[in-house]
């Protein structure tokens, strides 16, 4: 005999509803781990473009103090973030143009992995020297 004023859960719903749980605690701690594996590879990532863009701006500044561009390959280690970054540079003069040197700047967190940076920086720069001399050398503008 039921009782109208006694109203709860029976065992079987309540077993229902543990199951639902059982299930959807994993698939929700998976979802969790994914989220948190792409935040570290995105902060990995803009890292090694620092990386990548430091070298790029220290070419540059290199480039302008000696007044000629470098020419084959490169690799180095550079420290950002308290960790190590490997980095390879690819530097080749234009078939149609030689005074245009593709420069290419890869960059990882594991010397063997080389083939697969995380960050591949590709630029292009321009050896004439000579169009630097007619406009004072700053690349047009003033020196104040």
């Amino acid at each position: 005999m039921k009782r109208p004023d006694l109203e709860g859960f029976t065992l079987v719903e309540v077993m229902v509803a543990l199951a639902v749980v059982a299930v959807s605690l994993p698939a929700l701690m998976l979802a969790l781990n994914q989220q948190i594996d792409g935040t570290a590879y995105m902060r990995d990532k803009s890292l090694a473009n620092m990386v990548a863009a430091n070298k790029l701006e220290e070419i540059r500044l290199i480039a302008k103090a000696t007044r000629k561009l470098p020419s084959g390959d490169g690799s180095g280690v550079r420290e950002l973030a308290d960790r190590q970054w490997y980095w390879w540079r690819q530097s080749t003069p234009q078939p149609d143009n030689p005074n245009f040197y593709r420069i290419e700047i890869r960059v990882a967190q594991d010397e063997e992995l080389a083939d697969q940076p995380l960050i591949t920086l590709v630029s292009f720069m321009s050896a004439d020297f000579k169009l630097d001399e007619l406009t004072g050398g700053n690349g047009g503008g003033d020196d104040r």
